[in-house]
C-alpha cells in the first residue's frame, strides 16, 4: 500500500510550512498531509494588534495558545496518524521543533509508524532540551541572538510571542543568518509572513525510549549549513540515538542547506523522503 507522509511543522508554523515540499512529493507520486498543531493554523494568534503593529496591545493580549500543552499536540498528531494509517503505512516527518512531537508520538504508538524522519529536528535522548540548548554543540546557534523578537511576558500572555514583523534591521539580519543565510531576501521575507506570532510554552520532556521509539525505523536529514540548530548538535542527537538503539541506527542523509532552504527549495528533500519508503523495515514496528 502507498504510504502517507504526515508532516509536523516547526516553531511558530502551521500546515502552510510544507506547501513547497508537498508539491514536490505529489509530483513524485506520493500523498502527504501537513498537520496544524493545536492553537496553530486558522486563528493561530494573528490579531489586529499584530497586523497594525500596535506594540502595547500586542504585548498584552492573551494568546489562544494559553493552556495548550505538548500532550495536546501529541494526542492530535496520534489521531491524525491513526486515521491516515487506515489507508496504508505512515511516515511521520518533522522539522526543527517538530522533532519533539515525533519523539513523543513514536514513544506512544510505534506500531502505527512505518518510519520517522527528523529534518534538522530536535531528538532528545540523553539530555533535556534546556541542557542541549546550553551545550557546547549549540553555542554557535544564531538563535541565541534574537531575544529582541520576544513581545510581552510569556507568563502573562500564555505563550512565547514573537514579532516577526519587526523593522529592526540588525534583528532582521540576524534572523536571516539564522534561518535562511543561503536564500534570497524575497524568500526570507515571504517565509516570515507565514509565521504565527505565538508558540506553545510547553515543548514536553520526552526522550527517545529504546523499547518504543527504538522499534521504529528512523532517518535523520542533516542540514550542514544550519545556523539555528548547528550541525554539531544534529550530530549529537544522531550519536546518542545510535548508542541507545545500536541495532536500529539512524539512516543519515546530508543536505547543503541552512535551516529553511531545504523546505523552500525541496526537490532534494522530497527525493530523500521518497527513497525512505522504498527501504521498508524487514521487522515490522508493531
Amino acid at each position: 500500500m502507498t504510504p502517507t507522509f504526515v508532516l509536523v511543522h516547526g516553531s511558530n508554523g502551521n500546515g502552510q510550512y510544507y506547501a513547497p515540499l508537498q508539491r514536490e512529493l505529489a509530483l513524485l507520486g506520493h500523498r502527504s498531509l501537513a498537520v496544524d498543531l493545536p492553537g496553530h493554523g486558522n486563528g493561530g494568534g494573528f490579531s489586529a494588534a499584530f497586523q497594525a503593529q500596535d506594540q502595547a496591545a500586542f504585548a498584552e493580549e492573551p494568546s489562544p495558545l494559553a493552556g495548550v500543552t505538548h500532550a495536546d499536540g501529541v494526542a492530535h498528531v496520534i489521531d491524525v496518524v491513526r486515521r491516515a494509517r487506515e489507508h496504508g503505512p505512515v511516515v511521520l516527518a518533522g522539522h526543527s521543533r517538530g522533532g519533539f512531537m515525533l519523539t513523543s508520538v513514536a514513544n506512544a504508538v510505534p506500531e502505527l509508524l512505518e518510519r520517522i524522519v527528523y529534518v534538522s529536528a530536535w531528538c532528545c535522548v540523553d539530555s533535556t532540551a534546556g541542557e542541549y540548548l546550553a551545550s557546547p554543540e549549540n553555542a554557535s546557534s544564531a538563535l541565541m541572538d534574537v531575544a529582541g523578537l520576544v513581545a510581552g511576558d510569556p507568563a502573562k500572555v500564555g505563550a512565547l510571542r514573537m514579532n516577526w514583523r519587526t523593522t529592526d534591521p540588525a534583528l532582521l539580519a540576524t534572523l536571516k543568518r539564522a534561518l535562511l543565510a543561503d536564500g534570497t531576501d524575497s524568500e526570507f521575507y515571504a517565509f516570515l509572513a507565514t509565521l504565527e506570532p505565538d508558540e506553545c510554552l510547553d515543548a514536553g520532556s520526552d526522550r527517545a525510549e529504546a523499547d518504543t521509539w527504538g522499534r521504529v525505523p528512523h532517518s535523520y536529514v542533516r542540514l550542514t549549513g544550519d545556523q539555528s540548530i548547528p550541525v554539531a548538535l544534529q550530530d549529537r542527537f544522531v550519536a546518542e540515538a545510535d548508542a541507545l538503539t545500536p541495532a536500529n541506527p539512524f539512516d543519515v542523509h546530508s543536505l547543503d542547506s541552512g535551516h529553511l532552504r531545504a523546505l523552500l527549495r525541496p526537490s532534494e528533500l522530497a527525493g530523500i523522503l521518497a527513497e525512505s519508503v522504498t527501504r521498508r523495515s524487514t521487522s515490522p514496528a508493531g
